[in-house]
């Protein structure tokens, strides 16, 4: 057995056992303050709570910009390979099939002192983190307690229980695969165009360079969209990020990748960040909305779903070609809006309802004052 896998494996495993509990408390936490303002300054919950959601993935996905640059910096002085092979860009792109083109293009190994040092700079960044967090933080337990009457904080096991149950509820059903998606386009992002088109056509050293391009897009449009969400609504950005993705996924599989296209490769993350900013903020927001009174259980339930997309998509990652793992995503992304929708509209049909009841009220009550 390699090295690297009594380290990697069990340091993933790790990472994904403290991200799971993070992710799920950010999603309550924005939630519960976007909510608590709302009230205060008499504005509507779900604006607030999407543009929460837009300055949090601002700030977030800010940080693919400044690591990335870190790591591109600090392994830049690492000697890069000679010119690509001619022949090699026409199995480059689509016609990428089952990472053939790897062992023709790669970088020396950096050296151990850059290794340390990289990870010395990320390590740091942690612990100031976990510094700043614990220490500006605002608590909102009593805030939440306060809100729902809830005498204490749900246990661990009722939260979990509450997780399963909330799958009776058909409008979750049909959202899982909203995240689901998610997992499965990040995951193409970062493991299949970063090879099959960046790494075949420019070599390993533009990586870095590509998915900053991709973290600052998403950044600015994951604040715009939490600005503008409250007046588009959010179906105009879904269909806004439904269209961008499909279109890149309509160009990937016509492209054939070359260094003398060299501004193409940063304009497909672009894109990709353009769409993926709509998925985190309205995703998020929107599981928050509708499902207001579980929400822990709720955005438990949409971290799930993402890593299982995670999960499938590196899964299949090495047996499939790359124009075939195009056409998933296109399916899935399909199916995904269509279910969207079908809440969307099984959402106005509930709200056409209870306005229809409200007007018939007044009408009946005036009836009954005549006949008395």
């Amino acid at each position: 057995m390699p090295a690297f896998r009594y380290t990697l494996i069990p340091t993933s495993i790790l990472l994904g056992l403290g991200a799971a509990p993070l992710w799920s408390a950010q999603g309550t936490y924005l939630t519960i303050m976007g909510n608590t303002h709302a009230e205060k300054t008499g504005k509507v919950s779900k604006d607030v709570v999407s543009q929460y959601f837009g300055i949090f993935f601002l700030i977030f996905q800010s940080s693919g910009v400044w690591g990335n640059l870190i790591s591109s910096l600090v392994f830049g002085q690492t000697p890069t390979q000679g010119a690509i092979p001619e022949e090699q860009f026409e199995s480059c792109g689509a016609s990428d099939c089952l990472g053939a083109t790897a062992s023709t293009n790669s970088t020396n190994r950096p050296s151990q002192e850059l290794i340390y040092t990289l990870l010395g700079i990320y390590t740091g960044s942690g612990f100031l983190a976990v510094l700043l967090t614990a220490a500006f933080l605002e608590p909102i337990k009593d805030a939440e307690q306060k809100s729902e009457g809830e005498k204490q904080a749900p246990s661990f096991w009722s939260t979990l229980l509450s997780t399963v149950k909330l799958f009776r509820d058909k409008r979750l059903c049909l959202l899982v695969l909203l995240p689901l998606y998610c997992g499965f386009q990040q995951a193409f992002l970062a493991g299949d165009y970063t090879r099959s088109y960046t790494t075949c056509a420019l070599g390993i050293q533009f990586v870095g360079y590509v998915m900053i391009c991709f973290s600052a897009v998403n950044a600015l449009c994951s604040v715009l969209y939490g600005k503008l969400a409250q007046y588009t609504g959010r179906i105009a950005l879904f269909a806004l990020g439904a269209v961008t993705q499909l279109s890149c996924f309509i160009a990937l599989l016509l492209w054939k990748p070359h260094p003398r296209q060299l501004p193409l490769f940063f304009v497909f993350p672009g894109l990709w960040g353009m769409a993926d900013a709509v998925w985190q903020t309205q995703n998020n927001a929107l599981f928050g909305v509708l499902f207001e009174k579980n929400k822990e259980a709720a955005f438990a339930s949409y971290r799930l779903w993402e890593a299982l997309g995670y999960v499938i998509a590196f899964g299949y990652s090495t047996f499939l070609c790359v124009s075939v793992k195009l056409y998933v995503l296109l399916g899935v992304l399909s199916l995904a809006m269509a279910a969207y929708g079908t809440v969307e509209y099984l959402g106005s049909k509930k709200v056409a309802r209870l306005l229809t009841e409200e007007q018939t009220k007044p009408a009946e009550e005036g009836v009954t004052q005549t006949k008395m």
